[in-house]
């Protein structure tokens, strides 16, 4: 693994956020941060391949530039954490978010006057596209580049990231409004499907990548949650096709 460590024109931690999601979405950045408490704003970069260049080319995308390098062994210049690290890894975000949707569906199903399994899970996916779509449409150029890391469509066609949280958001209204089940229902499981594809290559290659389930917003790490989270849906789509229920 190479680490390059060059300085910038980087003026501040918004400067930082912008260029966050390029740099996340690139698989071959292992770790990288940005210092901009240090006066030369200093950029560390770490993964495979890397180079000063390599680095300018993508700062360069997003209107900075590499003005100097720093040598790789020189001592750190403060014992002040860098402002442009990667905020904390958790879970916390997606537990409480679960949390939500099924206090919210159980709550539903008391209001109907009794517990109904069908009603119960297409209410759930409605909900679960509509709130995982939200986060992803509060920045979805970042999503886009983050998903593209990993997913084997966007990967291809960039345009599938900004496409895809309102795949979400329709599914989640199409649940929402219990609209042609059948249409909506093999959508979901051709759209999670194709999802889980990407995660699985993902974990079998153990590349530690940002999950983009909740768009640029938390820093969830990639992990079988992720995979199930895609074959949940995809599964309770499946039940529903297959199974005659709905």
């Amino acid at each position: 693994m190479t680490t390059v460590k060059v300085k910038t024109n980087l003026r501040c931690g918004a400067c930082v956020k912008s260029i966050r999601p390029l740099f996340d979405a690139e698989p071959s950045i292992e770790r990288w941060s940005a210092d901009v408490s240090n006066p030369d704003k200093v950029l560390t970069v770490e993964g495979e391949d890397v180079s000063v260049a390599w680095v300018g080319e993508l700062l360069g995308k997003k209107g900075y530039q590499v003005v100097g390098e720093v040598p790789v062994d020189a001592p750190p210049p403060s014992v002040t954490p860098p402002s442009g690290d990667q905020p904390k890894t958790s879970y916390y975000p997606l537990v409480l978010i679960l949390l939500y949707l099924l206090g919210a569906v159980g709550l539903a199903e008391a209001a109907a006057g009794g517990f109904d399994g069908a009603r119960a899970m297409r209410h759930f996916m409605a909900g679960f596209f509509l709130v995982f779509s939200f986060f992803k449409l509060l920045d979805v150029p970042a999503f886009a580049l983050s998903y593209s890391s990993y997913d084997i469509v966007a990967r291809r066609w960039l345009g599938y990231g900004y496409v895809y949280p309102f795949l979400e958001l329709g599914l989640g209204a199409a649940y929402l409004a219990d609209f042609n089940p059948v249409l909506t229902n093999a959508a979901t499981l051709a759209v999670m499907g194709v999802s889980a594809v990407g995660v699985v290559q993902s974990l079998l290659a153990r590349r530690k990548i940002r999950c983009a389930c909740l768009g640029a917003v938390f820093n969830l790490p990639m992990s079988y949650v992720t995979l199930v989270e895609d074959l949940l849906m995809a599964g309770m789509a499946a039940a529903v096709l297959f199974g005659g229920h709905g």
